[in-house]
């Protein structure tokens, strides 16, 4: 800026700094919007006292949406206290993201975007010199955001914001449910949210990382967030510092249900196919019977944290309802899901071994069930015999199949292979990675026709399908309507050798010997049959019933 040019704009902020230089009185709940629209740049307001008695719509902090109250923004903000005085009013281009906060016992409320906003300060501390710079700070900020078409008066440095994924080695949906009562005391409470602070730094929340929620226990649990709010670690971090302690009772049960039951739907930003974990803090011991509610959230598949802090002393073990209440409330009672801290003192060498447990996905064991922790193969007899209309029939049946599993990157896989006399890999575990796109591409696969060789067809999946798992995760369905040209018992036995579980499924003509020795034992339980086409759907239940018996004898 060349000096005329800065000698103009500082008349021209005198000038009207000199004409705002009587302040106007304002109501409590007069909004920036209310102010004199032809006032230039900033003005002088004067609050009346006890604002804060009353309650006042404010969005934002440090920048307010300019359909916040004045003086409660002031404040929010510092500018004045609740006797009430001078503020200074500066106006400001509209923006996107006014965030919520607690401060100087005022809750300014979120907005996702507004037209026009404001800044409040004490007036005392801007000289001709502060609102020069002001002026020009806010002339750089409508320049930045003014359209491509208009003048520019001088080129603005944009910067593009860096992506943060997140910690990819931890793709969990948390929820972390915090001790609120009054037994745990607002100094302890501060404690808590100083750790769970560094705890959500140290798992390092992205798009493609970790998401966590939270949720309070006192009387009646309050959810604060849901896994859909924060995907960037500084706002997470803002948002647990900003928690009010609310007193009550340690209804710790009732959270572990509350939480259960409404953070890990998909519209409160629970994705599917992600290990769902849940982190509960308790202050000495609950106040409620965690028992059934930590029952209800094993069978949803949660996996249940509890960090216990401050055991209760000798004196106060008789006043405890429960003393095993730790083992009943976690994923299993193992030793893995439990952690104990000695005092909310000190706790900051328990972030990051803390971190690693709710991290460890081999670990969760509550998380891997029969539908979303399996690998599932489907060969299918593509042989002249089936026909076109038959074939079709076949692949409904095995997407039928695949739509009933958590099909996920992180959860189930599937795959298929069809086989006549030679084999065609139609896809791997790995291409699909939603059950909707896995049951699409079973009903896309092209008919080869030709010969059987069910064998060949096996030996064929065993070496180059499956990945290395466990038992009870690995599964080769085959389908066929007919008798084998090749010998089916030795690739079979391989296969059962090197953890593979074999479920035969014989449609029309396919002979029972062959489908029991394909089949894994006890044979009885892996060997379908349905005398027509049409009948295969109907075999479907029995199958993921199947599937869920041998994973859960296994894990």
């Amino acid at each position: 800026m060349s000096l005329l040019i800065a000698i103009g704009v500082f008349y021209a902020i005198s000038s009207s700094s000199s004409e705002s230089s009587a302040t106007r009185p304002l109501s409590c709940s007069a909004r920036g919007a209310d102010l004199d629209p032809a006032a230039d740049g900033a003005v002088l307001v004067t609050c009346p006292p006890d604002c804060g008695r009353r309650p006042l719509a404010v969005f934002g902090a440090d920048v307010y949406a300019d359909i916040s109250s004045v003086c409660g923004a002031a404040l929010h903000s510092g500018a004045v206290r609740h006797a009430g005085g001078e503020v200074r009013v500066e106006r400001l281009p509209g923006r996107h993201g006014y965030v919520r906060s607690f401060a100087n016992g005022v809750q300014s409320r979120a907005l996702s975007n507004w037209n026009a906003s404001f800044r409040v300060s004490e007036p005392e501390k801007q000289g001709p010199q502060e609102l020069m710079q002001d002026s020009a700070a806010a002339t750089d900020a409508t320049a930045a955001t003014a359209p491509a078409t208009a003048p520019a008066t001088r080129e603005v440095e944009k910067k593009t914001p860096v992506k943060k994924v997140g910690n990819k080695d931890c793709q969990m949906d948390i929820v972390v449910v915090t001790d609120s009562s009054a037994n745990l005391g607002r100094r302890r409470f501060n404690l808590q949210k100083n750790f769970v602070t560094k705890l959500a730094a140290m798992l390092k929340v992205g798009v493609d990382g970790p998401r966590v929620g939270l949720v309070q226990a006192s009387d009646v649990p309050k959810t604060e967030f849901l896994l859909s709010n924060y995907t960037q670690p500084k706002d997470l971090q803002f948002a647990i510092k900003e928690l009010a302690h609310l007193g009550g009772e340690t209804n710790t049960g009732k959270a572990i249900t509350h939480t259960a039951e409404n953070l890990f739907t998909q519209q409160s930003g629970a994705r599917r196919g992600r290990p769902r974990v849940m982190l509960v803090l308790v202050d000495g011991w609950p106040s409620d019977d965690l028992e059934r509610a930590a029952a209800s959230a094993r069978e949803a598949g949660i996996n249940v944290f509890l960090a216990a802090v401050a055991k209760p002393v000798p004196d106060e073990i008789p006043a405890v309802p429960d003393l095993n209440f730790a083992k009943k409330a976690v994923c299993k009672d193992d030793g893995f899901f439990s952690y104990q801290i000695s005092s909310w003192f000190g706790t900051t060498k328990h972030v990051k071994p803390l971190a690693q447990r709710l991290c460890s996905l081999n670990a969760l064991l509550c998380s891997r069930t029969c539908l979303n922790s399996v690998n599932v193969v489907f060969l299918i007899d593509g042989s002249s015999s089936m026909g076109s209309p038959n074939f079709q029939l076949v692949l409904e049946f095995v997407a039928a199949i695949a739509s009933r599993l958590d099909v996920s990157e992180v959860g189930a896989h599937v795959g298929a292979v069809q086989f006549t006399y030679d084999q065609r890999l139609e896809f791997d575990l790995s291409e699909h990675a939603s059950k909707d796109a896995a049951a699409a591409a079973l009903r896309k696969i092209p008919y080869m026709s030709g010969g059987t060789a069910t064998g060949s067809a096996i030996t064929y999946a065993t070496r180059n399908v499956f990945r290395k798992a466990a038992a009870g995760r690995n599964f080769l369905i085959v389908v066929t309507d007919g008798q084998s040209y090749d010998n089916v018992g030795g690739p079979a036995l391989v296969a059962h050798n090197q953890g593979i579980t074999i479920t035969s499924v014989g449609v029309a003509w396919a002979p029972m010997d062959d489908l029991q020795v394909m089949a894994s034992a006890p044979k009885e339980k892996h060997t379908f049959f349905s005398r027509h086409f049409e009948g295969l759907q109907d075999l479907v239940e029995d199958i993921i019933r199947g599937i869920c018996h041998d994973f859960n004898a296994n894990n």
